[in-house]
């Protein structure tokens, strides 16, 4: 497979003002629907806990709950528990949107499929929210967990006084797992260099460490939201084969040749 090719002739806009004001326009209004549609999800703080508990019990029986030791391990030391903390609280956005930006203007014929998988996994995750709204770790500290982010801040979420933007109970699925899994899978495949390739790929598995380290999800949460991600994928790769410029264009990579022979190149997967 051939370089993906260039759009708009070098421009700062691949495809202009308009596609991109669009862009922005799509993607903030689903983000504010998304947001309002999810703190109406929360269900009763009854059923959210008791969910969590079978969540837990669920784990319990499959000898994979091993969060509080996870986050135990992780808060023997302020560096690690610190840099959890921020990257909990920032890289879902920063990191997401910047590369998102990346992808806009600079692979940009990948874009919109990558705009269509973020859609519909935001879309699957609102049923998830509604169908089985669960209390995170961090709510459940008599399973010995507790709330890292909290007692790094000083502030706690008082759910009688949150928002209509918030909801305390959205463990399941992880979008942050979600998230980091359609930016790693996408990013290792349109870039060219092996490194940054290999860097992607652990990614999400970086933020999966994160977000058990804080308190915010469990295991379980986090291979619901690698499902959603998957799922997302799906829909994007099916509305690609029915409309023209939403197919994923992979970059290729330069595979340095041995002495006396040329340079060759292979498409990346």
């Amino acid at each position: 497979m051939s370089a993906e090719p260039r759009v708009g002739g070098g421009k700062v806009l691949p495809k202009g003002a308009l596609d991109a004001l669009r862009q922005v326009a799509l993607f903030a209004s689903c983000y504010v629907g998304y947001q309002m549609v999810r703190g109406f999800a929360d269900g009763s703080a009854a059923t959210a806990f008791g969910n969590a508990n079978q969540v837990i019990n669920l784990e319990n029986s499959l000898n994979v709950f091993v969060e509080p030791s996870i986050q135990a391990w992780s808060r023997g030391n302020d560096l690690l528990i610190g840099f959890a903390d921020w990257m909990y609280v920032n890289s879902h956005y920063l990191i997401t949107f910047s590369t998102l930006i990346f992808i806009y203007l600079r692979r940009n014929t990948s874009f919109y499929f990558v705009r269509n998988m973020f859609l519909a996994a935001m879309a699957l995750a609102l049923v998830g929210y509604a169908l089985y709204p669960t209390a995170p770790p961090r709510l459940m500290p008599e399973w010995g967990f507790s709330d890292t982010i909290a007692l790094a801040t000083g502030t706690r979420v008082d759910n009688e006084k949150v928002s209509a933007l918030l909801n305390l109970y959205a463990a399941v699925p992880s979008m942050h797992v979600c998230f980091s899994l359609m930016v790693g899978g996408s990013m290792s495949a349109l870039v060219s260099r092996r490194w940054a390739r290999r860097a992607w790929l652990l990614y999400p598995l970086l933020v999966t460490w994160v977000v058990v380290a804080t308190g915010n999800h469990y295991l379980f949460d986090a291979l619901l939201g690698a499902f959603t991600a998957g799922i997302a994928w799906l829909v994007a790769r099916r509305l690609g084969k029915f409309h023209e410029g939403w197919q994923f264009s992979p970059a290729t990579e330069t595979v340095k040749p041995e002495r006396g022979h040329a340079h060759t190149t292979k498409a990346a997967s």
